[in-house]
């Protein structure tokens, strides 16, 4: 059965263009368009499609607002359009927030020029985040969520920033994984653990957002994330989860060094290793890599470098990254966590860690922050 699409922009070309590319998939629908955010709620409801392609900057009303009332009244999987400017990275991060499903950059030049490789990222991407549908009216809220209580004032770094007027609490990612059933894994042990270690890629921005926000601020291990995002994205998304957190988060450089209670985001296009003196070495993206950054890299230079003592984790993402660098922490005798299918906006890299057998535990998104600190010496 041909997966249903509505195609939401103001922009005539844009939606077109986005129309024909995915017309010529015979696996793909496109059963509608609209041209602003209240055509697409009128359109949702009526045509239910199985996946919505969502402008953001439309007049009426704005692609954010329409993805949190399709939220409210009809949960379907949305794919925003964004710019890559750091100001299309907030955007697309509250549209994330508004319960987005994943994005993609909106370039009219690659459009215009490199026609074949856009239209198979987008059709790869409309038939990834349609697979969510089946769990996706499960999970996704009816109500906003409250808003995670503020760092204490001594904190430190919980300061108005850029994303001060957007909180990220009207998310409904948070009742998804609430909604769900936990993992029936035991219990964490408790360990002197050196690193922490957390791989993503779709649905990531929330889920960490999720994790992040349950730790205090003397979280006693260092933190590293590997989340897959563009480089013009990575900035604003430490950004974020700094003003969220109780935890201190920054984009990682070269030289930075790993410290409890710190979270070092991976930079978009380039990869992160680790050393033995916990010293961050950043290195440029690899084209011959799928993914920059690339989980498999992270962990694998934490294995080398830290042995037992890394407590790993791979969270909602397609794909199987994460995978081998897991497998050579579970060699140097590290733990490894995997994010249970149910809680997972797309069940492919944890998924890859179970099937190779590599899991210490399986837990919900909603249990992994306070295992992280129970298990944390």
């Amino acid at each position: 059965m041909a997966v249903k699409v509505l195609v939401v922009d103001d922009s005539g070309f844009f939606r077109r263009r986005v129309s024909e590319i995915l017309s010529a998939d015979p696996t793909i629908q496109v059963v509608g368009t609209a041209t602003n955010g209240k055509e697409a709620i009128d359109q949702a409801l009526a045509l239910k499609p199985d996946v919505i392609t969502m402008d953001y900057e439309m007049p009426m009303m704005d692609g954010i607002t329409a993805v949190r009332h399709i939220m409210q009244r009809c949960p379907t999987p949305v794919l925003m359009f964004s710019s890559l400017t750091h100001e299309g990275a907030r955007v697309t991060l509250d549209a994330l927030d508004a319960g987005a499903v994943d994005y993609l950059p909106k370039n009219f030049e690659d459009i215009s020029r490199n026609p074949d490789k856009v239209k198979q990222l987008l059709c790869e991407k409309v038939h990834t985040i349609s697979r969510s549908n089946r769990r996706f009216g499960s999970y996704a809220s009816h109500a906003p969520v409250a808003a995670p209580a503020p760092a204490p004032a001594g904190a430190g770094h919980a300061a108005a920033s850029s994303f001060a007027s957007q909180p990220a609490a009207r998310t409904p990612a948070p009742a998804r994984a609430a909604a769900v059933a936990p993992a029936h894994s035991p219990a964490p042990k408790r360990k002197p653990y050196k690193l922490v270690a957390i791989g993503t890629s779709t649905g990531g921005p929330v889920a960490l957002q999720r994790v992040l926000t349950q730790l205090p601020a003397n979280f006693p291990a260092p933190i590293v994330l590997i989340q897959h995002m563009p480089a013009a994205f990575t900035k604003a998304f430490a950004e974020r989860l700094d003003k969220l957190c109780r935890i201190s988060v920054k984009e990682a450089e070269d030289g930075d060094m790993l410290r409890p209670g710190l979270a070092l985001l991976a930079p978009g296009g380039k990869q992160m290793m680790i050393d033995g003196r916990g010293t961050v070495k950043i290195l440029p993206g690899d084209e011959r890599l799928n993914y920059k950054p690339c989980v498999d890299i992270t962990f694998g230079s934490a294995a080398k470098s830290y042995g037992d003592k890394v407590l790993s984790v791979v969270l909602t993402g397609m794909g199987a990254d994460g995978r081998e660098g897991a497998r050579l922490l579970k060699q140097g005798g590290s733990t490894v966590w995997a994010q249970d299918e149910a809680s997972c906006v797309i069940y492919g890299m944890p998924m890859a860690i179970v099937k190779a057998n590599l899991a210490d535990a399986v837990y919900s998104l909603d249990e992994i922050g306070k295992h992280l600190v129970e298990a944390c010496v």
